[in-house]
């Protein structure tokens, strides 16, 4: 393990000393804004907000220690209100703004909040239980406080300015004793999870940004004013931590989308913009692979005859790689993807291409990252080394084969424990302290380094039918990379393998020249051809037996996972509903 470097950017782990350490060091460049909204604030007037708001926190009630959501889209107004609740020593608990109206209710009540930041969009979805709950409402738009009394509509009442206040002495005098402490409970993460309701993770102060500085330095060089392109929800730890805190600490301006992140309005913002850092999860690199990479790769014959020939063939990546990064905004220096694991063929691609991405390995619960490798330095198909500070160690059991095991974690990084589940986190934790992250994985000492590479996650690892292990998301990477395919699942299915595959439609009906009546009949013979060309590639024990096409798309969670639970054992559970009718 490398010698721990801590404490490089900040004096204490604590979101007070974040705030006033980075106003003091970038105070007149441009913190946080939204794409195209004119709503940018310094890094000044970002501490400036966030005091104001934070002694009126004080002032109404909440005080260090109590718990106050946060459920919105990323934006300017999402982070002051995080970083005010945590300035106080109060808890903060990011709501991820794709979940339902009831399975907030449940965080809600779970978490005991004594009050929500929450948009205007959000607002519809838990309008009636605020009315009905002693939850204060303070509205993300304008960040007022909104006083629930009869006749009164939450999303028009002007409220009370929370972060435009001029601070008295007494103000003051409560910041003064409501003091956070590096090991108090910062986040309170409810995690999305594949395999049911969610957990309540809890993190430090500590646990947040020692893993965003330590990491700050490491893996790309970032100066300040520097522009940060985000997309993805900050209620998720993985942006949170490596886009928001780290980012800040090095004096980046963060712009937030505003907006799903979809072609029409995420080209246009990279090309406005020209962002020298983002993050993603591997689903958006895959599509624009699939939409813009692969058709000139295969669909152009001049191209293809180049990559034919062994020393035109580097040329040829490196000029897509080129017009793929002017694409990007022509500056980017750092792409992170993360979340899920990347298809083999589309990082082959980004390899060769010499693209600026850098993959990394983390949980919620080890706030998140653990290994990662740079964005100038790659080994493929491996993650890269552990963070410095944090230990891996593959522990082996009775499904783990070769040097492969499951992959435990301990370091400065790694949560709290389970929120009112001391039976949850006994599970998860050993007695030595590292934590169980579920996933199969493999270190490999090679050239002095110590490379981690990710097979699987424990729970989604089917066993085959001589006791081999059959990782579902290698066989999911080659299928999603043929022609046409958006997403599969590949599924156990009476001592067999089965996948359920969604491709488009249109394009395929448009390439095969296809009327609409007969577009469903040849794609389910197409799935057969896939088939039979993905298991050319895959071992004997873990050949697909069976595809289904699928018209809708796969649930997701809001960190973009296909909830397979919902998936597994379906036809099984049909069956014994049948028999019981």
């Amino acid at each position: 393990m490398k010698e721990l470097q801590e404490y490089k950017v900040l004096k204490r782990y604590t979101m007070r000393d974040f705030v006033d350490a980075c106003a003091e060091r970038y105070a007149g460049i441009c913190c946080l804004e939204t794409y195209e909204k004119g709503d940018g604030i310094t890094y000044a007037e970002m501490r400036k907000r966030v005091l104001s708001m934070a002694s009126y926190l004080v002032s109404i009630g909440i005080k260090k220690g109590d718990h106050v959501a946060l459920l919105g889209e990323s934006a300017p107004n999402w982070a002051v209100g995080y970083l005010a609740v945590t300035y106080i020593g109060a808890v903060a608990v990011p709501v991820l703004p794709d979940f339902s109206g009831p399975e907030v209710e449940d965080i809600l009540n779970r978490a005991g909040v004594k009050g929500i930041v929450v948009d205007d969009r959000r607002l519809p979805r838990i309008h009636d239980f605020l009315l009905k709950s002693d939850v204060e409402v303070f509205r993300m738009r304008d960040l007022f406080h909104v006083v629930k009394e009869p006749g009164v509509s939450l999303d028009k009442d002007p409220g009370y300015d929370m972060i435009r206040r001029e601070l008295s002495a007494e103000d003051k005098k409560a910041l003064a004793e409501n003091v956070p402490e590096e090991g108090d409970l910062a986040s309170l993460i409810f995690t999305s999870g594949t395999t049911g309701k969610p957990k309540g993770v809890m993190l430090s102060h500590r646990n947040l940004l020692w893993n965003a500085d330590v990491s700050s330095d490491l893996y790309v060089k970032i100066e300040p004013g520097m522009q940060v392109l985000s997309i993805l929800p900050i209620a998720h730890v993985y942006e949170f931590t490596t886009c928001f805190l780290l980012t800040m600490l090095c004096g980046c301006t963060i712009t937030y989308l505003g907006k799903p992140p979809a072609t029409s309005t995420l080209l246009p913002a990279m090309k406005k913009l020209r962002p020298h850092i983002m993050l993603s999860v591997p689903l958006l690199m895959e599509k624009v692979y699939k939409g813009a990479v692969l058709p000139q790769l295969t669909g152009n014959k001049t191209l293809a005859g180049l990559l034919k020939i062994p020393f035109l063939r580097q040329i040829v990546y490196t000029a897509i790689g080129h017009k793929l990064r002017v694409t990007f905004g022509g500056r980017l220096r750092f792409f992170g993807i993360g979340g899920a694991p990347l298809s083999a063929d589309v990082e082959e691609f980004l390899y060769k291409a010499k693209f600026p991405y850098a993959i990394g390995y983390g949980l919620t619960e080890t706030s998140p990252l653990v290994a990662a490798c740079s964005s100038s330095k790659h080994y493929l198909h491996y993650i890269g080394e552990p963070v410095p500070g944090v230990e891996i160690r593959i522990e082996k059991d009775e499904e783990s084969e070769g040097d492969s095991g499951e992959i435990l974690v301990r370091g400065p990084n790694v949560m709290m424990g389970y929120y009112n589940d001391p039976e949850l986190t006994a599970e998860v934790m050993t007695e030595d302290g590292f934590f169980r992250t579920g996933d199969y994985g493999v270190l490999d000492r090679r050239k002095g380094k110590n490379l981690l590479a990710i097979k699987g996650r424990k729970k989604t690892m089917i066993l085959g039918p001589g006791g081999e292990n059959i990782y579902p998301e290698y066989i999911e990477s080659i299928i999603n990379n043929e022609n046409f395919i958006q997403e599969s699942l590949v599924i156990p299915e009476e001592g067999t393998l089965k996948a359920l595959i969604k491709i488009d439609y249109d394009a395929f009906r448009e390439k095969m020249h296809l009327t609409t009546e007969d577009v469903k009949a040849e794609a389910a013979k197409y799935l057969q051809t896939v088939r039979e060309k993905t298991n050319k590639r895959l071992s004997s024990f873990s050949k697909v037996e069976e595809v289904e096409l699928r018209d809708e798309p796969f649930q997701r969670t809001p960190s973009q996972k296909i909830k397979r639970f919902l998936y597994i054992g379906k036809k099984k559970n049909a069956e014994d509903d049948k028999k019981e009718e």
